[in-house]
């Protein structure tokens, strides 16, 4: 069973991803700061999924994916970035995210981009 880490700010967003993802057959962890992203050995994700826009949080959803990127790039785990910012594909390019989506979203579109990375 693939494994997704969702990293968002918004509770019920994150109770929202827990559902539908594991609906759709993914093991799913979820958390609401970036000090999970220090975990990520541990946690063994086959996808990463942030938000831009972590509050509380010392880092950006683009600072945690250069930092996956540069420390875990040999593991090629690939990371999505999710945001109402209207530049999200150009912060997902400098960061090194592997895709995006845009807020809103729909359901069934945001599945698809995760099969296309997951597979």
């Amino acid at each position: 069973m693939k494994r997704i880490l969702v990293i968002d700010d918004d509770e019920d967003l994150l109770e929202m991803f827990n559902i539908i993802f594991r609906e759709a057959g993914f093991n799913v962890v979820t958390a609401n700061h970036s000090d999970t992203a220090n975990r990520i050995w541990e946690i063994g994700p086959d996808l990463v999924i942030l938000d831009v826009r972590l509050k509380n949080s010392p880092e950006s959803g683009a600072d945690i994916c250069q930092r996956i990127k540069k420390r875990f790039g040999i593991a090629k785990i690939p990371v999505l970035l999710v945001s109402a910012e209207t530049d999200v594909s150009q912060i997902a390019f400098n960061c090194g995210a592997d895709g995006f989506v845009k807020k809103p979203f729909d359901i069934p579109s945001l599945l698809r981009e995760i099969q296309k990375m997951i597979n």
